[in-house]
C-alpha cells in the first residue's frame, strides 16, 4: 500500500517513510542540460504512465516511477538520462554499464541520449522492473 507525503505529494511505500521533501517540477531537472534530453524522457514518460497503477514524481536531482515500490529512476545528467532499474538477477547485457546487488534485487544502469536509444530492450528492462517491483 502506498503513502502520499502532504507536503511535496510524493508517493512512497510505507506511511511516513524517509524521503527528501521537496516539491520539484520536472522541467527544472532539464536546465542546462542537453537540448534533446528533454524529448528523450517525454518518449519514456508516454509509455510507461499508459501502464497500470504508475506514479510519478521529481526529486531534488531525479525522477522516479512508482508502482508499490520505485521500479525506474532516471537521472538527467548534462549530455544523457542515467536510467536505472531492478532485475532478479545481474545482467551484464549491453547497454547496462553498472549493476549491483540491492536488496533481494539487482540494481541496473543504462545510460542514453538519443529518442533511438528509447527500443524494445529498453522497455523490456524497465517492463521487468515494473513487474518486479508491483
Amino acid at each position: 500500500m502506498s503513502w502520499c507525503c502532504p507536503k511535496c505529494e510524493r508517493v512512497l511505500k510505507n506511511t511516513n517513510q524517509w524521503h527528501y521533501c521537496s516539491q520539484q517540477a520536472l522541467d527544472t531537472l532539464f536546465i542546462g542540460k542537453a537540448a534533446q534530453l528533454p524529448f528523450v524522457f517525454d518518449v519514456l514518460l508516454s509509455i510507461i504512465t499508459a501502464w497500470d497503477n504508475v506514479n510519478v514524481s521529481a526529486t531534488k536531482n531525479c525522477i522516479v516511477f512508482i508502482s508499490t515500490q520505485t521500479f525506474l529512476v532516471v537521472k538527467p545528467m548534462k549530455k544523457e538520462l542515467d536510467i536505472k532499474f531492478y532485475l532478479p538477477t545481474e545482467s551484464k547485457e549491453f547497454p547496462i554499464y553498472k549493476s549491483c546487488i540491492y536488496g533481494a534485487s539487482y540494481e541496473h544502469h543504462i545510460r542514453i541520449s538519443q529518442t533511438e536509444e528509447v527500443d524494445t530492450q529498453l522497455f523490456t528492462f524497465i517492463k521487468q522492473s515494473y513487474k518486479l517491483k508491483t
